[in-house]
């Protein structure tokens, strides 16, 4: 069995942002959920394929020519690393994610990233649905206030303009629509760590993180951050 650790919540939540550390620390391989139903977003209004297609979506996610190379996602020869990271392309992964065929086309591929010496998965039901029998499961989450805000600060020190009333209804729409979908719907995991983050630093929440790291793996030596 590969060690799985999921870390699940919703937009803005800094979930990546951990994951990402997570995996630095331990050496293991990432696992950028979110990113593939961006590109599937992205590809389908490229096709012309709305979420109510879901045959023709269905048909899509299983021929997305998809990889990853390091921090980079190519669509194809394409690299869409930043153009699935706009809100737009937020807006449209949630509703192509809503679609249960499109999640079923996708989830094989998603398993297959389970390789040694272990991983970690970042989504929003990594932890209910993708790998159920994770050992380790985190659940994070913040005021959509704060995770309006820290998208804001994002989007102005790249001199990008952004109304922060815009980006909390806008979250607010998606929390909605990812926590009532008929498939796979946003929530904590059964016996997972919930950290809400709304007043914590990164370097907090990773420590919280990594300390039910080392609680489960105690043979794994993992230096605490700085």
């Amino acid at each position: 069995m590969i060690p799985v650790i999921t870390i699940d919540g919703p937009s803005g939540s800094g979930k990546g942002t951990i994951s990402r550390l997570v995996a630095e620390h331990l050496g293991w391989n990432l696992l950028d959920s979110g990113a593939i139903y961006r590109v599937l977003g992205l590809a389908a209004e490229r096709a012309g394929i709305s979420a109510q297609q879901r045959s023709e979506l269905a048909i899509l996610a299983r021929s997305l020519d998809l990889h990853f190379q390091g921090e980079k996602v190519l669509l194809g020869d394409e690299d869409v690393s930043q153009l699935i990271r706009t809100e737009t392309a937020g807006n449209a992964a949630s509703k192509v994610a809503a679609v249960p065929q499109a999640r079923a086309a996708l989830l094989d591929w998603q398993r297959a990233y389970a390789k040694a010496p272990g991983l970690v998965a970042d989504g929003r039901d990594m932890g209910t649905v993708v790998f159920p029998d994770a050992a380790i499961k985190i659940f994070l989450t913040a005021s959509a206030q704060e995770r309006a805000l820290r998208r804001y600060k994002q989007l102005k020190e790249k001199g990008l303009d952004a109304s922060l009333a815009s980006l909390v209804a806008e979250i607010q729409e998606r929390d909605d629509r990812d926590q009532n979908r008929s498939v796979a719907p946003l929530k904590a995991p059964a016996a997972a760590l919930e950290i809400e983050s709304t007043s914590l630093s990164i370097d907090e929440v990773l420590k919280q993180v990594l300390d039910r790291v080392q609680e489960t793996y105690p043979e794994l030596a993992i230096s605490a951050p700085e």
